[in-house]
C-alpha cells in the first residue's frame, strides 16, 4: 500500500482508480491528473516510479482535498446557516437544499445534511411543541391579542 498525503492506496488498483480515495477528487480530476503528469491509464500504483510519486504528491499538496475542503464545506454551510438564507434553514432542518421534493423521498437529504453539525444546537427548530398559544406580553403582537374587540 502507499501512503500518501494521508491516504492509503491499494497496490494492484488502477491510478485512475486510486485517486478519488481522496477526498475532493473525483473521476474527472483523476483523468486530468493522469494526464498533466503523463501517466497511463492502465497504470497500477504499485507501478509509479519514486519521481512519478513525488510529481504527484506535489500536484496534490497544492489542491484543496481533504481536511481543507471538508472545513471549506463546513465554513460555507456555517455561513448560510448564519446569514439565515434559504440554504441554511434547510441545513438547520436537514431537508434537501436544491429544490428537491420532500413527499417522498427525503431520506438521503436528512441523512446527509444533518452531519456536519450534529455537535451544534440547532438554530431553526422543527419541534412545535414548545410554542406558546400566544405571543409573551413584551412581544409586539402582544397588544393586538389583549385588546377587548366587543
Amino acid at each position: 500500500m502507499l501512503h500518501l498525503l494521508g491516504v492509503n492506496l491499494p497496490d494492484q488498483k488502477l491510478v485512475q482508480y486510486a485517486l478519488p480515495f481522496f477526498y475532493g477528487i473525483g473521476q474527472k480530476t483523476s483523468v486530468k491528473i493522469l494526464a498533466s503528469l503523463s501517466i497511463h491509464k492502465t497504470a497500477k500504483v504499485a507501478e509509479l516510479s519514486e519521481s512519478q510519486i513525488n510529481q504527484l504528491s506535489t500536484l496534490l499538496s497544492d489542491m484543496k482535498i481533504e481536511s481543507d475542503l471538508r472545513k471549506q464545506i463546513r465554513a460555507n454551510i456555517l455561513h448560510h446557516r448564519s446569514i439565515g438564507s434559504y440554504v441554511g434553514r434547510r441545513h438547520a432542518m436537514g431537508l434537501p437544499v436544491r429544490g428537491q421534493k420532500t413527499k417522498n423521498n427525503a431520506l438521503t437529504a436528512r441523512r446527509l445534511n444533518g452531519r456536519w453539525l450534529r455537535g451544534e444546537k440547532r438554530e431553526y427548530s422543527t419541534d412545535n411543541s414548545n410554542r406558546l398559544a400566544y405571543p409573551k406580553p413584551d412581544s409586539p403582537f402582544a397588544a393586538l391579542f389583549n385588546r377587548k374587540w366587543f
